[in-house]
């Protein structure tokens, strides 16, 4: 359980930047792209994920994840300004998730916090949370792929380039480590 903790936040902190290594990559225009009224651009998805995270985080350990002043649907409309107005308020959440995962220890792991009146212990709502976040990662990272086309900087391993990824590692030999150390 002792290292549980720091990998999470690792864990956590990567999906962040494969969310921000794709927006990079991407005009604003492209961040705003919908195929049609049905889909969510990315824009969408990451107000959504910000303002999930403003629920859930705030006050983490004292209130209910799920905030009164929350108003999910409209989290799903092109309602959040500009996307510099989108991307401030994607830090901000990323701030309070940073300032309240800085008060969870080994020790309060098991206490019971609450989402929508249900009770999870703070590890289930970590893994809750990442469940989550990686879900929206993986529809971001996608449609940015779908976007740039042949222009994506890939965030994994590039095809074609498994065998020298695996000699590099190989090449280490065996040791202890989060495998997000050597994410660039």
């Amino acid at each position: 359980m002792a290292e549980f903790l720091p990998a999470f936040k690792k864990q956590f902190f990567y999906y962040k930047s494969l969310i921000n290594k794709s927006l990079e990559q991407l005009s604003d225009e492209q961040i705003l792209f919908r195929t049609d009224k049905s889909t969510n651009s990315i824009a969408i998805i990451l107000n959504h994920l910000a303002g999930n995270m403003l629920s859930r985080w705030t006050n983490f350990r004292t209130e209910d994840g799920e905030k009164e002043g929350r108003n999910r649907d409209e989290e799903f409309e092109e309602n959040f300004g500009t996307i510099e107005e989108l991307k401030e308020k994607w830090n901000r959440a990323w701030q309070v998730v940073e300032n309240e995962l800085s008060q969870i220890s080994e020790e309060n792991m098991n206490d019971i916090v609450y989402i929508r009146n249900g009770g999870h212990t703070i590890l289930e709502a970590f893994f809750r949370q990442s469940n989550h976040l990686a879900y929206h990662t993986g529809q971001i990272v996608h449609q940015a792929k779908l976007l740039e086309k042949e222009n994506f900087k890939t965030l994994s391993i590039a095809k074609g380039k498994s065998n020298d990824f695996n000699n590099k590692k190989f090449g280490k030999g065996r040791s202890k480590r989060h495998f997000t150390n050597d994410v660039k």
